[in-house]
């Protein structure tokens, strides 16, 4: 009997130095890939606050050039055009300039294009602006607001320089020139160098067109794609799996003001290397473990008491998965999203409630529900709101459930359906108006559809008398074609089959 027993007791010992084995193996890989996520995560953060400031002191420097310009076109507007106002005016303009590290030069020009005055009090004869973008622009375009456009070269230094302009309008409305302030790439480039985004990292300021306007390192490019459209975002990061080109963190702040946004990227690689050289040591303390653990379980197989501790650990064993299982069981049958009833649950208990309903011929009634417009609910609030809406409206009508037999439960997207044994069309009908008032009572926010609300649409299959034929299709169909029908009534109503 011992000689007989002996080889089992080595097997399970074997199958249990095994298991140890896995179980340190993947601790230890689930903790180098926590470890990986918490450092993503970590970067994540560091490129979201550096966006978020960068973002930030753009917004006020265009704001403050904005001002200025405000401030000086109120004041030719106000004191005109004459020789001594004009020299007055200068003068302001060449002091704003020395006092503010942020502009590095201010024009005005007539409608021709020609300079009135610049901050630099250089002769206006002969200098003009009508060939700048910025002027073409302005002319063609009656909207008052801040044009910003670059790089740019500046034709008196021939530094790059970005421009902030703002269309003059005469008395008449008609166009009379431009107002300019000038901002030298410089001036980022000496507070973008107090951020360190490593040898592969990016900052970059970008209009919503796609036009580039400042690349930081000029060397290293985001690769946003989609240049030369619009972007649909205003904040946001996000993780490049890096198929095109070295894996970036990217995170993207969109200007309030004004339609340019600031991207931040730092390379994956950098910020993930001293986790590497980490996993590595985990490995190779893992693969040492692991041999030690493997040496002493061969060891304990040859000792024939361990049959009976391998006994206990296999009983001890068995009894935990039968409960894995019940509990899995019990899963299975529940929809993870709502806590309702599955579709695999439906289809079981409509089986046996008509199985048993059929030997009385009593009435069986099952309501189809569906939510209004879901499709462009989801559009507009996202995945995740969709989810959390569902969630709302499960939770809803979980009360049906009052009698033995009444089931609610998800059965497929965003359709629901109440089986109601022993319900004829009347009262199966009044549940179905409650269910509706209590889905609207909810006031959940659906902006695309015509109440503003979420609803939803229902349809009642009812079975006079179960009969030995009837069968689950049959009722769904009918439910279904009642679903049918109220949509094409026009929503947020019932119809019955």
């Amino acid at each position: 009997m011992l000689i007989q027993e002996r080889p089992s007791v080595i097997l399970l010992a074997k199958i249990f130095v095994a298991s140890v084995c896995f179980i340190l193996m993947i601790a230890v890989l689930w903790n180098v890939w926590w470890t990986r996520q918490e450092q993503l995560k970590e970067a994540s953060a560091v490129t979201f606050n550096m966006s978020r400031v960068l973002a930030q002191h753009a917004e006020d420097t265009f704001k403050e050039a904005n001002s200025v310009m405000i401030s000086l076109m109120e004041i030719l507007d106000h004191d005109g055009k004459d020789p001594a106002a004009l020299i007055r005016l200068e003068r302001l303009m060449a002091v704003q300039v020395r006092e503010l590290s942020q502009i590095s030069g201010l024009v005005i020009a007539d409608r021709n294009g020609d300079w009135i005055v610049n901050s630099a009090q250089l002769p206006n004869a002969g200098r003009t602006s009508k060939n700048r973008t910025y002027f073409a622009f302005h002319q063609s375009h009656e909207s008052l607001r801040t044009y910003i456009n670059g790089p740019t070269t500046n034709g008196e230094t021939s530094d790059l320089i970005l421009t902030v302009s703002r269309r003059i309008n005469l008395a008449d409305g008609s166009f009379g020139g431009v107002m300019v302030a000038t901002i030298d790439l410089k001036y980022f480039t000496a507070f973008y160098n107090n951020f360190d985004v490593g040898k592969d990292g990016t900052m970059m300021l970008v209009m919503d067109n796609g036009g580039v306007l400042i690349r930081h390192p000029p060397a290293n490019g985001i690769g946003l794609q989609g240049a030369g459209t619009a972007p649909d975002y205003t904040t946001q990061t996000y993780f490049d799996s890096g198929q095109i080109q070295p894996a970036k963190i990217t995170s993207i702040h969109h200007l309030v003001d004004f339609p340019i946004f600031v991207a931040v990227a730092l390379s994956a690689d950098e910020a993930l290397a001293d986790w590497k050289t980490a996993a590595i040591y985990h490995v190779f303390g893992l693969l040492a473990l692991t041999s030690l653990v493997t040496v002493f379980g061969m060891k304990l197989t040859n000792e024939i008491r361990l049959r009976i501790e391998a006994e206990k650990k296999g009983n001890e064993e068995k009894l935990h998965i039968e409960s894995l299982n019940r509990m899995l069981s019990e899963l299975a049958m529940r929809d993870e999203l709502t806590g309702l009833a599955n579709r695999r649950c439906f289809n079981e208990e409509i089986l046996k409630e008509l199985r048993r309903t059929v030997r009385k011929h009593e009435p069986f009634s099952l309501i189809m529900l569906d939510v209004d417009h879901f499709k462009s609910y989801n559009d507009t609030y996202g995945h995740l709101a969709g989810d959390e809406c569902l969630r709302k409206i499960a939770a809803a009508i979980r009360s049906m459930e009052s009698r033995q037999g009444d089931l609610v439960a998800r059965y497929g997207g965003e359709e629901i359906v109440i089986m109601l044994p022993n319900c004829d069309r009347e009262n199966a009908i009044k549940i179905a108006e409650e269910i509706l008032q209590k889905i609207r009572l909810l006031k959940i926010p659906h902006a695309t559809n015509p109440l503003g609300i979420v609803t939803v649409s229902a349809g009642v299959g009812v079975l006079e008398s179960v009969e030995q034929s009837d069968s689950p299709n049959k009722i769904i169909a009918k439910a279904d074609k009642a679903l049918y029908l109220a949509k094409s009534d026009g929503r947020n109503c019932i119809a019955a089959c």
